[in-house]
């Protein structure tokens, strides 16, 4: 639940997905990344938006492989991809198709290692 000093986020506008938090550790991963690399922060949220599955990034963005490659998401198995914030910082987000919304399920300023 929002609280007062919290980060007031952008509705989606007409042609972008809805990004949401799928539990509070993507949370928390978030508010580090935003405050360890704000504007890679940006362009993470800006590309996942307008489109969570671009193939033209495919070093930055892409889906993930073997058991990663989906994951459940209020019952439903849905594709899971990564997006490369920095060097090491990574986001991971499902996409739900049905609700064209976007499910963040990972965010750190590490590298996953479950990845590894």
């Amino acid at each position: 639940m929002a609280k007062r000093g919290d980060r007031v986020a952008p509705p989606p506008r007409k042609a972008e997905w809805d990004l949401r938090f799928g539990d509070s550790d993507a949370a928390d991963g978030w508010e580090d990344l935003c405050k360890q690399a704000p504007g890679p922060t940006r362009d993470a949220y800006d590309a996942v938006v307008r489109d969570p599955r671009d193939p033209s990034r495919p070093g930055r963005q892409h889906q993930l492989r073997g058991s990663l490659a989906t994951r459940e998401v209020a019952g439903e198995m849905l594709e899971q991809w990564q997006y490369e914030v920095t060097a090491g910082g990574r986001i991971w987000y499902c996409i739900d198709d049905k609700r064209r919304r976007v499910v963040l399920t990972y965010a750190s300023t590490k590298h996953p290692k479950a990845t590894e």
